[in-house]
């Protein structure tokens, strides 16, 4: 036996023991309590025979830790990570971001993820049968999560069906979104009037692909393109997780790595572009007064709180499949890092590309402007005495047409704006700040027309979002059926089937001519604030509730060492208070922002800010209700007593070697069932003869002297005893 194990501690110790017998049977390694011949002999100074763990307690495992590690990154690295951390990089001050970010990473990321990987590890349950075992009264945390999974499901699957159209109409030279239609009227040709006064990229995408609505109040009407492509996501996930991990593992072998090939071939080929160095040198330039703004704070800190999939569920249901003495905590650093460097990938792959663009566009801007400039020269409106000498039209660089234009607006101060000159300057360019679908579906996809090969690139990119969609797809899908499968005996396959009919049938609202906007309501209030609650209620019920002292040594029990008393001081007191914070400002953002949508409208032939009329509002609130409504509602029904709360069932990778026992144990004696013993044969062991420290008050008991009864009302104290912090 090690060193370092608890039974050996305990042994050795002279200390009371405070926990109750069913509690201390949990935070031991599971025993196979037929065969073990723990014995008083062992107290007298004979070998003590090694407790076996068993090998299989009928649930599914991992095939390798390989396959765990990319289902994590899988899970944790999705779109987020490029097309959002990006535009935060850009938008709080370059390089500057990052130092906030990785600060927020060590203190509130990491932590919190290695205390999800552990509690899933240690109880092999789903996010319900997690917290239902850690304190029954909060066991709405993992209803709350499975709430949460599902709302973003609907709509995140639905971004994957966007994808799938891209990734079928890359297909084609030249690519679609690469020109403007034309139309005819009669002999009369002419460019769609709303294309031209926008985009192709930005036409192709409201009009072709969504075909939009002006407002979120006209449907519209079912878009039978994204109908289809919603249909195949669904497909696609389903196939995926039809065989819980033994199928979405494999998946994840291919949908994990893959996104990682495109960005390298996107990084080597986005650097050989003209002013790719630009577009970085712009990113990472430190704006280093940002950091003092506490808006820039509380970003960072969502972004790490979402990159990670804190709170969703996914990242306990997958570490639950693990080995109990699996070393979570090298997982949970080893996916936070891979998650990190991820997104700095990401960014330095988007603002290459977006360097490259805003070249292209500054020196559309500079031909432009030059014709207008010679325009205004032949008719004499401007004297050719104003142009330098060195300066050929035919061959305008930026640095002469800057000097141009500085002459033009000193000299012609007071009808200098009838002149509709711009500046052309390429920050301007690169200071236009896109997120989201406007980066992937508009800015990223122009500037890949102007690739060598483009339909090429299109292919892979778009290929890539759904490979890096379904990775998070497959987790949240997870942190929704485990769960289930775990607290119910379901088939597996007919319940994921179900699931994904019943997603499809809610997604037709974002398949809508007005989907979009949906999608928008979905995104901005079904996750952030109810999230935030139920991780910063897991901290609690894990630190304050269970009691830090005792997860810090079940956590010993599990990997065979101590994590370092830095973990002790993040989760009781750090943590908590950081998210105390960020709910606050989450709240403040939520009551000072309108809430509202960017709606496209048709005429003018670009987006503009519209409030949500009432009965959307009243949908915007209700989602952030019914996604919280089980914390309060678990609570009120188990404290008065009105419906089982399960606290005397042990971690289900007890289940096979110990609930048979447990439910005979009024018919057994007690020294048989821990010791192996014949009845009445030997006495307790050193361990069973230490005294018994009662929840009520510090009298010892003799442990032999405790009935059944008394030892099952234990367990229930023993998971929420506030002693044992």
């Amino acid at each position: 036996m090690p060193k370092n194990s608890k039974v050996i501690q305990r042994e050795q110790s002279h200390e009371h023991v405070t926990e109750s017998v069913a509690d201390l049977l949990a935070h031991e390694e599971p025993l196979d309590y037929k065969s073990s011949s723990l014995n008083v002999g062992a107290a007298a100074g004979k070998k003590v025979p090694q407790i076996e763990v068993p090998e299989n307690d009928g649930r599914p495992a991992w095939n390798s830790k390989l396959q765990y590690i990319l289902a994590q990154v899988g899970f944790s690295v999705g779109l987020g990570n490029v097309w959002r951390f990006p535009y935060l990089c850009q938008k709080n001050g370059g390089g500057a971001y990052l130092v906030p970010y990785f600060i927020l990473l060590l203190i509130i990321g990491i932590p919190l993820f290695f205390l999800e990987l552990a509690v899933g590890q240690k109880i092999r349950r789903g996010s319900i049968g997690v917290w239902n075992y850690v304190c029954p009264r909060l066991g709405g945390i993992g209803m709350s999560s499975l709430m949460v999974c599902g709302f973003v499901g609907l709509y995140y699957n639905v971004i994957i069906g966007w994808s799938i159209f891209y990734f079928f109409q890359s297909f084609q030279h030249p690519l679609p979104w690469s020109d403007c239609p034309i139309r005819r009227n009669g002999t009369i040709a002419f460019v769609e009037p709303e294309c031209d006064k926008s985009s192709a990229t930005t036409y192709f995408w409201y009009r072709q692909t969504l075909n939009t609505t002006s407002t979120i109040a006209e449907s519209g009407g079912l878009n039978i393109k994204m109908t289809l492509s919603l249909l195949v996501a669904w497909i696609i996930v389903c196939l995926a997780v039809i065989k819980g991990i033994a199928s979405s593992g494999k998946v994840m072998y291919f949908s994990s790595l893959f996104p990682y090939l495109v960005l390298f071939c996107f990084l080597v080929r986005g650097l050989m572009l003209k002013g790719s160095i630009d577009g970085i040198a712009h990113m990472f330039t430190p704006k280093l007064e940002k950091m003092l703004e506490p808006q820039v704070w509380r970003e960072a800190a969502t972004q790490v709180f979402f990159a990670l999939g804190l709170g969703f569920g996914g990242v306990i249901a997958f570490s639950s499949y693990n080995k109990i003495d699996n070393n979570c905590h090298f997982d949970a650093v080893l996916v936070s890092v891979i998650n990190f460097l991820t997104s700095i990938l990401a960014t330095l792959v988007v603002f290459a590309v977006l360097g490259f663009k805003a070249n292209i566009m500054n020196e559309k801007c500079i031909s432009e402007n030059g014709e207008k400039i010679l325009g205004y020269l032949n008719s004499n409106l401007l004297s050719h005495d104003l142009i330098p000498p060195h300066v050929n039209f035919s061959h305008l660089t930026p640095s002469d047409y800057a000097e141009v234009y500085s002459v033009i607006k000193t000299v012609k101060e007071d009808d200098f704006a009838q002149l509709g000159l711009e500046p052309c300057l390429l920050e301007d360019e690169l200071n236009k700040a896109v997120q989201g679908t406007g980066l992937a579906f508009i800015a990223f996809t122009e500037a890949m027309t102007h690739f060598p090969a483009s339909p090429f690139w299109s292919v892979m990119f778009f290929f890539m979002l759904i490979n890096l969609g379904l990775g998070s797809m497959i987790g949240t899908m997870t942190g929704i059926t485990t769960p289930v499968l775990d607290a119910y005996k379901v088939q597996k396959e007919l319940f994921t089937v179900c699931c994904c009919i019943v997603a499809f049938l809610c997604g037709l609202l974002f398949v809508q001519r007005s989907g979009n906007y949906f999608v928008t309501m979905f995104d901005d209030y079904s996750a952030g604030l109810p999230l935030t609650v139920v991780v910063i209620l897991e901290n609690v019920s894990v630190a304050w509730v269970y009691g830090t002292k005792r997860f810090m040594q079940d956590l010993e029990d599990m990997l065979g060492f101590r994590p370092s008393i830095i973990y002790f001081y993040l989760w009781k007191y750090v943590s908590p208070l950081c998210l105390i914070v960020l709910i606050s400002a989450t709240v403040i953002e939520l009551a000072i922002s309108p809430p509202g949508y960017n709606a496209w409208v048709q005429e003018l032939a670009q987006e503009r800010f519209q409030s949500y009329p009432p009965w959307a509002l009243a949908m915007c609130f209700a989602l952030i209700v019914v996604a919280m409504l089980p914390l309060p509602i678990v609570f009120i029904v188990r404290h008065f007593n009105l419906m089982s709360d399960g606290s005397n069932k042990l971690s289900v990778s007890y289940r096979k070697t110990m609930m048979k026992d447990i439910s005979n144990l009024e018919e057994q004696d007690e020294a048989r069932f821990i010791l192996g013993a014949k009845p009445g044969d030997v006495p307790l062991s050193g361990l069973a003869r230490k005294p018994y420290v009662t929840p009520t008050g510090n009298k010892s008991v003799d442990p032999n002297s405790l009935s059944p009864n008394v030892l099952k009302m234990n367990v229930t104290y023993a998971l929420c005893s506030p002693e044992s912090k």
